[in-house]
């Protein structure tokens, strides 16, 4: 009997164990679509706050009129001093690019692909890409922490209360100098990019100068170039309005200025790079790529 008795309580020990952990199962999966219910919804938001700041901007660039000083300031700020950084960064890529291209395919004559690698890869990807990243990196941190300090400190309070709207007078001359500034620059990577492989492939790799010139200009059309200052001009609307919000949007002091410019420089980038893919679908369709 007294056996019995210890099997009984055993099994019935067992039992509760095994229920309670097949009770935690439903918890457990409920919490975590709950939490990804949560971020979905908070993602969401986010869209739709950065695309209600597009929507009052556009509507302020057509309504008008514009600060002619604080947009020449912008300029000044966004792109004559990204153009070192700009420099340096192409000048490189296109070294690379050039010796890369005769490396890897030195077997099938890489040096006779050499011009069309260089000037293709960077004009309808890597120009458009790098340069968003570099100069988004750099003009959207500062962006983000100007506008934060202004919110946290109260500025752009007091500018609400002297009757001037913040979007105007700080976000539309910004949109207006990345949208003129972003093409240019990505011009300035092409061109630079180009020159640095022409002289690495003359002077290192023994290619003859026209050769390169006429195999770039054969493959590289006037669509390729399109493709690449329409994706610049998509992608320097895409930081700006996600710097601006950030900035914008900050609280909590110093440390929520750091923070909202860590998440600038973050979602910027994340957003020219998913962006990329979809606009390179897209693009590839009105401007297929290839010689003909």
């Amino acid at each position: 009997m007294e056996s019995a008795a210890c099997s009984a309580q055993f099994s019935g020990e067992d039992i509760e164990a095994m229920t309670a952990g097949t009770e935690e199962l439903p918890v457990q999966s409920t919490r975590l679509f709950s939490r990804l219910r949560a971020t979905a919804e908070q993602n969401l938001l986010y869209v739709g706050d950065v695309s209600d700041l597009a929507l009052q901007v556009i509507r302020q660039m057509i309504r008008g009129p514009y600060e002619r000083d604080l947009i020449i300031a912008q300029f000044e700020a966004i792109g004559v001093r990204s153009l070192s950084i700009v420099a340096i960064t192409s000048l490189f890529i296109g070294m690379v690019l050039a010796l890369q291209t005769a490396y890897s395919l030195a077997e099938f004559g890489g040096s006779l692909f050499i011009g069309k690698v260089v000037s293709l890869s960077l004009v309808r990807e890597l120009g458009p890409v790098l340069m968003s990243l570099m100069v988004g990196g750099r003009v959207g941190a500062g962006m983000t922490a100007e506008l934060g300090t202004m919110k946290v400190t109260e500025q752009i309070d007091a500018l609400r209360a002297l009757a001037v709207h913040p979007i105007d007078y700080l976000v539309v001359p910004r949109t207006l100098a990345m949208m003129v500034s972003m093409p240019m620059l990505v011009a300035e990577c092409i061109g630079v990019g180009i020159a640095a492989g022409y002289f690495v492939a003359i002077f290192l790799l023994d290619v003859n100068g026209t050769y390169y010139v006429a195999n770039m200009v054969r493959w590289t059309q006037m669509r390729d170039i399109v493709m690449a200052l329409s994706k610049a001009f998509c992608f320097a609307l895409l930081i700006v309005f996600i710097s601006c919000h950030k900035g914008l949007t900050s609280r909590e002091g110093a440390v929520g200025v750091g923070r909202a410019t860590t998440e600038a420089v973050v979602d910027a980038s994340l957003a020219v790079l998913i962006f990329n893919f979809f606009l390179t679908m897209g693009l590839n369709v009105i401007f297929p790529a290839g010689y003909q």
